[in-house]
């Protein structure tokens, strides 16, 4: 048994709302065990009779599902519980630095990664300091400017959308808790 942790992206906001007792109710109808949801921006824990091998099988079963459920185009990243516990364990700034933002980028394809990182390279590293990480991006923009930074603007690009999600560092916390 592994425990999945799936991230959705583009939850509630922009007119897409999926209650967090709709999110489990719908991981449990497919099957999963143990659902528990965070917050109110699409997280969930839940544990399943899948390894990494099988992890594209459960993104894509999950990803119809919410499609079908919610009327929406819907992506998400999925990691395990460990992988997520790496992630956040690495945390390479300041996450105490009260003017930043502690964020974590996850992708879900390695070459978009990899793209992100490179173009990182070319940014002003004190106005969007970034850092390379196993299967993410480490960000720590300014309180307030998340949307306006180079970096900010760039993971907006609609080519990014279906292979990656932001989370703030304290909502990996709970999420592991």
């Amino acid at each position: 048994m592994t425990t999945w942790v799936a991230l959705l992206r583009g939850v509630n906001v922009n007119g897409i709302t999926i209650r967090s007792a709709d999110l489990a109710a719908l991981l449990r109808d497919l099957g999963l065990g143990d659902v528990k949801t965070f917050l109110a921006s699409g997280n969930a824990r839940f544990t399943a009779d899948v390894d990494v091998a099988g992890r594209a099988e459960l993104k894509a079963r999950i990803e119809a599902a919410l499609r079908e459920r919610f009327g929406y185009d819907a992506w998400i990243v999925l990691v395990t519980i460990n992988e997520l516990e790496a992630a956040a364990t690495a945390y390479p700034f300041d996450a105490n630095d009260a003017t930043r933002q502690p964020y974590v980028v996850f992708c879900s394809e390695i070459a978009v990664r990899d793209a992100l990182v490179d173009a990182a390279a070319s940014l002003d590293s004190e106005e969007d300091p970034t850092h390379p990480g196993f299967g993410v991006v480490y960000w720590s923009p300014e309180k307030g400017r998340t949307l306006d930074t180079p970096f900010g603007t760039l993971l907006g690009r609609a080519e990014y959308k279906p292979t990656t999600t932001t989370r703030n560092l304290r909502t990996l916390i709970r999420i592991l808790g």
